[in-house]
């Protein structure tokens, strides 16, 4: 395959260009920055891999590297957790994601030689959040910020179907993975003895390892069969008293002093809501498409990824 991928040097983007160019697949890397690109992915370990600098919101020349690729993936977005959510911010979050989709499937329509798939990522924030229910794809939305975000983000991404190619829909959930994400945030407290669940703790984590969102896309890549909307989580989700008690067995550290909520509002403001909320997501349709996860429940999945 020859694959243009937007976030490729980001936490997941970068294990799956590991994983097609080890696969003899070609990679067109979509960056803002591509000196730290060719930093990622030295020319010298990553023969089948072009940088090709664009700016996601604007039409360019760089549209053009969309012509020939067998598939896009759209990974671009800015951090939804990392920041407070002023109203600047706000609007990046979801104009990040948006905008770089619209102008994604425009290069798509004008490709002489279009792709056949976009696979472009969501988040399980479509559903809301719940303490009580549970979801599936096709539950319908919520109405809070996040799941306002997801429906937009998504129905830009819907406009490629007029142009023939397919699409996939990948609704992502807590990716699990050391170097990044939320895991690498809650390893410190708990090195240092500090570690427990955050809030109430009866909140839903609805999880996935790295390497099975990894597989997940490449199979989307690489399948014909697949289209619409799959959930990119573990099939057993867990609530988050039950995460933090595991990863302190894991690590072998307490897991016994609570992260108050006050104290996560004062950082994030109204961001905090990402892990003191929650819902309980199942991955009906990627399980009915015959995916086979490497860690369907959570202790192995932190013990592979703490083992790295």
């Amino acid at each position: 395959m020859k694959v243009a991928i937007t976030g490729a040097t980001g936490f997941v983007g970068q294990p799956l260009v590991r994983h097609l160019t080890e696969n003899d697949s070609s990679v067109v890397v979509l960056t803002r920055n591509p000196q730290r690109a060719r930093q990622l992915f030295p020319e010298s370990e990553f023969p089948k891999l072009e940088v090709v600098a664009y700016n996601p919101r604007e039409s360019g020349t760089w549209q053009e590297s969309i012509s020939g690729c067998t598939g896009v993936v759209n990974l671009a977005g800015a951090p939804i957790a990392d920041h407070r959510w002023t109203a600047d911010y706000k609007r990046e979050i979801l104009e990040s994601r948006t905008l770089t989709t619209e102008k994604l499937v425009e290069a798509i329509a004008a490709a002489p030689e279009r792709p056949q798939v976009l696979v472009n990522a969501s988040a399980v924030g479509y559903y809301g959040t719940s303490e009580t229910e549970t979801f599936d794809e096709a539950s319908s939305s919520g109405d809070d910020y996040l799941a306002q975000v997801c429906q937009a983000w998504e129905a830009a991404a819907h406009g490629v179907t007029e142009t023939g190619t397919r699409l996939v829909i990948a609704r992502f959930g807590i990716v699990l993975g050391r170097d990044g994400g939320a895991l690498a945030k809650m390893l410190t407290p708990f090195q240092l003895f500090a570690g427990g669940p955050i809030g109430s703790g009866k909140q839903w984590v609805s999880w996935v390892h790295r390497q099975d969102v990894v597989r997940l896309i490449v199979q989307a890549l690489s399948n014909p069969s697949l289209s619409g909307v799959y959930n990119a989580t573990a099939p057993n989700p867990v609530r988050m008293q039950t995460l933090c008690q595991v990863l302190g067995e894991v690590i072998s550290r307490p897991s016994w002093l609570p992260v108050p909520e006050f104290a996560l509002e004062l950082l994030l403001g109204e961001g905090a809501m990402v892990v003191l909320d929650g819902q309980q997501v199942l991955p009906k349709q990627t399980l009915a498409a015959g995916f086979d996860y490497d860690f369907p429940t959570v202790k192995p999945a932190l013990e592979n990824v703490l083992a790295q």
